[in-house]
């Protein structure tokens, strides 16, 4: 179908431009002048999506080439943008920088030509005048087929710099859409893995995003960026659809790329040949008031909108529950989902809950489905940093000072709640935790880029991981989970 969704792209050469700044602003005042707002963020990031969501009132939406395949980008920002006046979409890193050694992959340049959506380029200005037409021209012209469409200068230091950095640009044919004073005072706080998320923050949250909107509108032509994004073509794409993608299952997952099976030795490295999963045809069968429920709240934050869509299109009653308040599950919970975040700034607390632990404990005993990512694989182990958890898994975390970062390649060792032996996809690590295991359940994942090795916990109905994965390039993991569930 036609998708002529007006959108934006909101790129810079390098990380820390602003790009956080300006889109997030506009986000917010294009949605306060009535119009509705469709936000997405280029890449696996969490946290700036909570800030767009915030801003636009609607789940900021993840586009990763690398998570969910090129042929998902499009369908899966149609279905984020549909019944909305405009799109607005956060690029990652450097325009032109994607998953290391494979090409524009995952880069904001990619999902830009996918989207066929022209590119405001906002660039750090602060240390620079005449330079900055050498910079902007080099971006225009890297790539003939990436549409960059104006500019937006960024911590820009008086008058006279905005004028010598415009008469600079107006030699590279490039127009200047916006110019922004320094403005510390209103930026975001971070902490060892990014931003403060939004849910931890939420009444400075707000006031720093209206503060972003002024910013905006004081500083870009907001109706030249409208009329920029009204110039974008009709896309020719399926809009993606949670039941559609639970009723098809799931072949080979979308962008992966054959991989060995692993051993059970978590020293050791993946070997030969793993079996594709057939997909599971159609939903199942499930009783009425079937309960999955979802950890939120502050200390699991990291979590797409989809997989709570595939659940749902599944066939369960998603319900969110707070490990910090919460000192029960949800009534009828059939399965547990525990997604990332940072628990290891609220391990004091979600250890002083000792009700929700002990329960979350016996619903694994008993050997009900419960998938935990990253934050959630250190809430069922036995501590964090000391801190009582729920001790299903024989395995106790601290902070350390390295950070695990990067792209995986990944094949299921064995059968879990979540997928079949032999299961190939694609995933993201992001912490500065570390796990010290015992014995007593075989690994999850057996990872080969880039390094070769073994990770995470399957031990009767749990499937504990530091792998993010995005759901909906296996729609399959939804249905299965809910299978288990009905079980």
């Amino acid at each position: 179908m036609s998708v002529s969704v007006p959108r934006l792209v909101i790129a810079a050469p390098a990380s820390g431009s602003g790009k956080t700044t300006v889109a997030t602003g506009l986000m917010a005042l294009l949605a306060a002048r009535g119009l509705a707002v469709s936000p997405h963020k280029v890449g696996p990031d969490y946290i700036d999506a909570g800030y767009h969501a915030l801003a636009t009132g609607r789940p900021g939406r993840n586009l990763d080439a690398y998570l969910c395949g090129t042929e998902l980008i499009g369908p899966l920002f149609a279905h984020g943008a549909a019944g909305c006046d405009v799109a607005v979409v956060e690029g990652v890193m450097g325009l032109y920088d994607g998953a290391a050694g494979q090409g524009e992959l995952a880069s904001t340049a990619q999902v830009a030509k996918l989207l066929r959506a022209p590119v405001v380029l906002v660039v750090d200005a602060s240390s620079q005048s005449r330079s900055v037409a050498a910079l902007v021209h080099g971006f225009a012209s890297w790539d003939p087929e990436v549409r960059i469409g104006g500019v937006i200068l960024n911590k820009v230091g008086s008058d006279r710099h905005e004028a010598l950095l415009r008469e600079a640009l107006d030699e590279s044919g490039v127009p200047v859409l916006g110019a922004l004073r320094r403005a510390a005072e209103i930026e975001t706080p971070s902490r060892h893995l990014g931003l403060v998320p939004v849910a931890e923050r939420r009444a400075e949250a707000v006031d720093v995003v209206r503060g972003l909107a002024e910013r905006v509108r004081v500083g870009c032509d907001v109706d030249e960026l409208l009329q920029l994004a009204r110039s974008a073509p009709p896309l020719e794409v399926e809009v993606w659809d949670a039941g559609g993608a639970v009723r098809a299952g799931a072949g080979p997952l979308r962008g992966a790329v054959p991989l060995p099976a692993p051993s059970h030795n978590r020293g050791s490295a993946p070997d030969p040949a793993p079996q594709t999963p057939e997909g599971l045809k159609g939903a199942p069968q499930t009783p009425a008031g079937l309960t999955v429920a979802v950890a939120g709240g502050a200390a699991f934050t990291f979590s797409y909108a989809e997989p709570v869509e595939l659940l749902r299109a599944a066939g369960a009653d998603v319900v969110v529950f707070d490990p910090l308040r919460d000192e029960q599950l949800p009534p009828g919970t059939r399965g547990v989902v525990i997604g990332g975040g940072f628990p290891e700034v609220y391990a004091a607390e979600l250890g002083a809950n000792e009700p929700l632990r002990k329960a979350v404990a016996e619903l694994a005993r008993s050997g009900a489905p419960v998938a935990a990512e990253c934050a959630g694989l250190l809430y069922l182990a036995r501590s964090l940093d000391g801190a009582p958890m729920c001790g299903v898994l024989d395995a106790d975390a601290r902070m350390s000072e390295r950070l695990t970062l990067g792209y995986r390649e990944a094949v299921a060792v064995g059968d879990s709640v979540l997928a079949a032996a032999g299961t190939r996809l694609r995933g993201h690590e992001f912490h500065r935790t570390v796990l010290e295991p015992g014995a007593g359940a075989a690994p999850a994942w057996g990872l080969v880029r880039p390094e070769r090795r073994v990770e995470g916990f399957v031990q009767r109905g749990v499937h504990a991981s530091y792998l993010h994965t995005h759901w909906a390039a296996a729609p399959a993991m939804a249905q299965r989970f809910v299978e288990r569930c009905v079980a």
